[in-house]
């Protein structure tokens, strides 16, 4: 019974997205405002939450900075909800840590869809030879850990998910719908969006230079691969 973090600020949405999560069977916090959900998460460090759904445009401390916030202390999984799909407020909120975003309004068949997905990514199926060393980067699948020269990074589901989809096969060249469909389980029309951020975080984390990746290389006009070079 997933533990869901619902951050809405209009009370009719709230109340018909609560209602319809308990329905398939998820315990639901709900709070009205970003400082009200940053408060049920900080006490009792969360009580059990597992993923947060929130929404962007929220008054006063906005879906943006509670996203961030999350994300500093946090690797749980966000799913932002969007009045519309503009492309400066998906990209900001991805940059911003979000794993997945959904546009209002939204089905209970795609909202309880993309909660069960973004939750699996938490548990990929470990392989036979469960640790592998690339140089400085260390990926164990079994342990579901990354380390970099000896350190370990906190990798949210999806950028950990990602990462071990594109290392599973080094060399191989995925292409964004490849890899929507192999870590956001989406099997509609693509968005590019989702892959080409997560991407982003990612070497944020695991490259000595982003801009200059070594491990995680576009391929233009194809997607990406893992190297290392």
């Amino acid at each position: 019974m997933p533990h869901v973090l619902l951050i809405e600020d209009d009370r009719s949405v709230r109340d018909g997205m609560e209602l319809v999560l308990r329905r398939h069977g998820h315990r639901v916090d709900a709070a009205g405002t970003g400082e009200e959900g940053l408060g049920l998460l900080a006490h009792r460090d969360g009580g059990g939450i597992e993923i947060v759904v929130l929404d962007l445009m929220l008054p006063g401390l906005d879906g943006f900075e509670v996203c961030r916030r999350i994300r500093a202390r946090s690797t749980m999984p966000i799913i932002m909800l969007t009045a519309r799909g503009d492309d400066l407020d998906v990209v900001s909120g991805l940059e911003a840590g979000a794993d997945d975003y959904v546009v209002k309004p939204v089905t209970a068949r795609v909202l309880e869809a993309r909660i069960r997905a973004a939750l699996r990514r938490a548990e990929p199926a470990p392989r036979t030879d469960p640790v592998e060393t690339y140089e400085g980067l260390v990926i164990d699948r079994s342990g579901l850990t990354v380390t970099r020269n000896g350190t370990p990074l906190r990798l949210p589901p999806t950028e950990l998910r990602l990462l071990l989809e594109l290392s599973a096969a080094p060399g191989r060249v995925f292409s964004r719908e490849q890899l929507l469909e192999l870590v956001w389980e989406h099997d509609f029309l693509g968005d590019s969006r989702l892959v080409d951020a997560a991407v982003g975080r990612l070497r944020a984390k695991i490259e000595t230079v982003a801009a200059r990746p070594r491990y995680i290389q576009t391929v233009r006009g194809f997607g990406y691969r893992f190297g290392p070079l």
